[in-house]
């Protein structure tokens, strides 16, 4: 059994941040570059080269913040740009942030560079030494205390909040316990959690904060006319949004709420955080989020070195950057969806084990993946990642009261 003193051996970047993967990353900057950019990663997908990027070509503020985040993500080594060149994203500012974070950056233009072919090739050759340069990557003692994991909840059913959800709490209680940094969000599922969120914030002025990122959800979604819920939460015995909500709220566990993020603030220091996902300012999108890819895409920008990821349906979906330790809710869907599961939550409505151990299971998860140890959605491949368009507003000194 994993002991939570354990450590193990990370990556050591130049900002003082240590990561638990040392990946180079392709970034495509508009859609346009998205096949080039593809091209140029497929033949190393399997030797730690992820593919990311932004598609649209009107320049928006968030994208480029989390963009740049997840460029200098403490498990990235190296970053390709590859951009069309007529596209309006800030590739030298990009560019130079990367540099900036010490981290070896290459931008190729392919209407420069003289086309697809040219700039794969290009492209290749220069992965082809960075994967060589990157194995000597100085290597470092981590811990627990070094930690930043995210959770969602996809696909969820009536069992998600019986089994995974509060088994995914514990893990976070035991994570906070023992000084890392765990960070929860879907404020468009929190709905009637208000007074809870209230009472556990560290301050009463970030318990408002709190209350009104899930007022501000409500409000979106009564703007758009729906909620939160798929048509699959219903049939896997779901009632309402509330109930919805009751189930994911128990992914945070129990531990004091210690601030507010918005995609791409990472935490200032150890403990539980509340990222904000809904767009500030008028409804200007059909969705605040269009996938939970994008969800877990606003955790990686937020340092989230993995991700827990809780179902009960049964999604297979992995990410980019980050690994994913897949939590299944539902006994039935696990016998099913065994081959993409890192975890059987639903052992607990057969009796076979308790929440409790459960989270000290998902707990033991944590420390092996970050020691190494691939979650089957990284076994399989799977790379998936999306950013859309969205704004915020920055945060307000009641978000991160210690600060």
């Amino acid at each position: 059994m994993s002991q939570i003193s354990q450590e193990w051996q990370g990556y050591q970047r130049a900002d003082g941040r240590k990561g638990i993967r040392n990946l180079v990353l392709v970034v495509y900057l508009v859609e346009c570059a998205h096949h080039v950019a593809r091209e140029i990663s497929y033949p190393y997908r399997k030797m730690g080269v992820h593919l990311a990027g932004f598609p649209g070509c009107y320049p928006n503020a968030y994208a480029r913040r989390v963009l740049g985040r997840v460029c200098t993500h403490p498990n990235v080594g190296a970053v390709l740009l590859v951009s069309l060149g007529c596209e309006s994203f800030d590739r030298e500012g990009l560019a130079q942030e990367i540099a900036a974070s010490s981290r070896p950056v290459e931008l190729l233009v392919i209407q420069q560079a003289g086309g697809t072919e040219k700039t794969v090739r290009q492209g290749r050759a220069w992965i082809k030494e960075q994967l060589a340069i990157l194995a000597q990557t100085p290597r470092c003692p981590m811990g627990i205390a070094d930690l930043t994991i995210g959770t969602i909840c996809g696909g969820s059913d009536a069992t998600s909040g019986l089994t995974a959800n509060p088994a995914c709490g514990v893990a976070f209680d035991l994570l906070v316990d023992a000084g890392g940094t765990a960070i929860f969000e879907e404020t468009g599922e929190l709905f009637g959690c208000e007074d809870d969120l209230i009472r556990r914030a560290i301050t009463p002025e970030l318990g408002q904060v709190l209350a009104g990122s899930v007022e501000k959800a409500f409000q979106y979604y009564t703007t758009l006319g729906h909620a939160s819920f798929a048509p699959g939460n219903a049939e896997g015995g779901l009632t309402t949004i509330e109930e919805k909500s009751l189930g994911a709220y128990l992914k945070s566990g129990s531990r004091p709420i210690s601030g507010l993020l918005k995609p791409g603030d990472v935490p200032p220091r150890p403990g539980l955080y509340l990222l904000d996902v809904v767009p500030d300012g008028e409804v200007r999108f059909g969705f605040p989020n269009i996938a939970d890819n994008a969800e877990i895409v606003e955790m990686i920008a937020c340092g989230s070195h993995a991700i827990l990821f809780t179902t009960g349906w049964g999604s297979v979906v992995g990410s980019a950057v980050a690994p994913v330790i897949k939590v299944c809710a539902n006994p039935e869907t696990y016998r099913r969806l065994k081959s993409d599961m890192d975890v059987n939550a639903g052992e607990i409505l057969l009796g076979k084990a308790d929440v409790s151990a459960v989270g000290r299971r998902i707990f033991e998860s944590i420390i092996d993946v970050a020691g190494g140890k691939s979650t089957i959605s990284e076994r399989l491949g799977h790379q998936e990642f999306i950013l859309t368009y969205k704004a915020f507003e920055p945060l307000g000194p009641a978000c991160l009261p210690l600060t």
